[in-house]
């Protein structure tokens, strides 16, 4: 049975003579890219495959400066998150579908765009769940970002990258523990009981301070025994607001920025696909 050449639904064989070898291939006369969209999807993925490339290389640069590198174990014994596990999880995406997609528009692959659109599409469906859910079950994510930010603040002082984070996060809100200050006491650098006999008892960390306009250099022993005093002057020295308030306050003063930046994501994921379909 030979093949019709010209038939655009089955395949037309080609074939490479050599000295050495002889290549045999096929491809779909009807599987074609146009030449403009192919090196736009190409722009739109370098770009995506090189930011990837950036979150892999931060993300084992970090690893190696903790030693993770070389006793990957350190990894199951962390008792909270590890940011650098999430770098990496998204710079492993990134650099996947970067790679996809530029093979697949620069060889007319069909396989792999089709790879590329199908994996954007469960991307954008898995960001829409995430937000209905969300909005409609907000006590069941208030708990567990509760339960996540008290077992990230036992494991403070365990790892500089999760210290790092919890210190921007109070900073940037304003705000000191889930609910209040008293959730430092989970921390057993700074609990107050008479067990604990860190300089760091009955304290809190220095991202819970009020800034203090006059001082050009931070102050990192600032919330030392602010615990220690009357609760009532707290808020003389700290911050006394809990993030989860914080955060729940700020969504909706930045509603429309939350929105904005969805839709971009949502509008540029919609060009991908649009630019795999032609």
């Amino acid at each position: 049975m030979e093949l019709d050449r010209e038939s655009p639904l089955g395949p037309q064989p080609c074939c490479r003579d050599s000295a050495s070898q002889k290549m045999h291939y096929y491809r779909y006369s009807n599987a074609k890219v146009s030449c403009w969209y192919k090196y736009l999807l190409f722009s739109y993925n370098i770009i995506f495959w090189l930011a990837g490339v950036v979150f892999l290389g931060v993300g084992l640069w970090a690893w190696s400066e903790k030693g993770v590198l070389s006793d990957l174990t350190k990894v199951t014994r962390m008792h909270g998150i590890d940011p650098v596990v999430l770098v990496l999880m998204v710079g492993v995406v990134m650099f996947t579908l970067g790679f996809a997609g530029c093979v697949g528009a620069l060889r007319e692959n069909i396989c792999l765009l089709n790879f590329f659109c199908g994996t954007i599409v469960l991307i954008f469906f898995l960001e829409l769940a995430v937000a209905v859910l969300a909005f409609l079950f907000q006590d069941w994510v208030r708990d567990r970002f509760r339960e996540f930010f008290e077992s990230n603040i036992k494991s403070y002082r365990d790892d500089i990258d999760l210290q790092n984070l919890i210190d921007s996060l109070q900073k940037a809100n304003q705000c000191c523990g889930a609910y209040g200050p008293e959730d430092w006491d989970l921390n057993v650098y700074f609990n107050c009981s008479g067990a604990s006999y860190s300089r760091e008892k009955c304290g809190v960390p220095f991202s819970c301070c009020v800034p203090d306009p006059a001082q050009k250099v931070v102050n990192t022993q600032c919330g030392y025994d602010v615990r220690i005093q009357l609760k009532s002057k707290w808020d003389e020295s700290i911050f006394t607001k809990g993030c989860i308030q914080a955060l729940e306050s700020w969504l909706p003063r930045n509603i429309y920025i939350v929105a904005g930046v969805f839709i971009a994501i949502s509008l540029l994921q919609a060009v991908l696909v649009h630019l795999n379909q032609v």
